[in-house]
């Protein structure tokens, strides 16, 4: 998502609704706008510090100073003008949910061109095998070459499995751990996207035989 999401007042009403969640300082909100956004959008502070102090001047924001940290939080003018506006907001909250979805579609493809990638392999490591039985007088030796070429490719196999769930299981925690929302419609096309690709592995190995 670029910045171009925010068009002219959305960032300014977006960062009132995050302070009537809870008081936050200027980093808190920079990283809720990071989460808020799957990590496609991370604004500046040079971004977010100019706003911040125009609500404070219109009175819908104020300020204390904790140390060297500069909490925010909204006023009751503030919470007024995003009751006010209430409908601009969830217009707002659309789009980044669309986002989300954004993110959703791109590792069902990833899974999808992967799947395609395996699919090629399996028939390229089968067309291999045959050319070697055919080639092979002792079929006894050609068998075993072929155990062994499926041991290794089931440990490559292996290797890419616990690799990607790795991978997905850190981005879902560290997502979740710092405060962002996890949708269910994510979650549900997270889980067709991880059948489809199973449906895929048993099709290709059944037609690759």
């Amino acid at each position: 998502m670029s910045p171009a999401v925010f068009s002219h007042g959305d960032l300014r009403l977006y960062l009132l609704s995050l302070l009537a969640e809870s008081p936050q300082h200027g980093y808190g909100i920079i990283q809720a706008l990071t989460d808020r956004t799957g990590g496609t959008y991370t604004p500046s502070a040079g971004t977010i510090y100019p706003r911040l102090a125009k609500l404070e001047e219109e009175g819908l924001v104020s300020k204390t100073v904790d140390g060297r940290t500069t909490i925010y939080a909204i006023t009751d003018a503030g919470r007024a003008e995003l009751a006010a506006r209430e409908e601009d907001l969830a217009g707002i909250e659309d789009g980044l949910a669309d986002s989300v979805r954004l993110i959703a579609n791109e590792v069902r493809q990833s899974v999808q061109e992967a799947m395609k990638s395996l699919r090629a392999d399996l028939a390229a490591a089968a067309q291999d095998e045959r050319r070697t039985a055919k080639s092979e007088p002792d079929r006894s030796a050609g068998y075993d070459d072929e155990r062994v070429i499926a041991r290794e490719n089931l440990q490559r196999a292996d290797a890419s499995i616990n690799a990607f769930r790795a991978r997905v299981r850190s981005d879902l925690r560290t997502h979740v751990a710092r405060g962002g929302a996890l949708p269910t419609t994510v979650v549900t096309d997270l889980e067709s996207a991880m059948d489809a690709a199973a449906r895929a592995v048993t099709n290709a190995l059944s037609t690759g035989r």
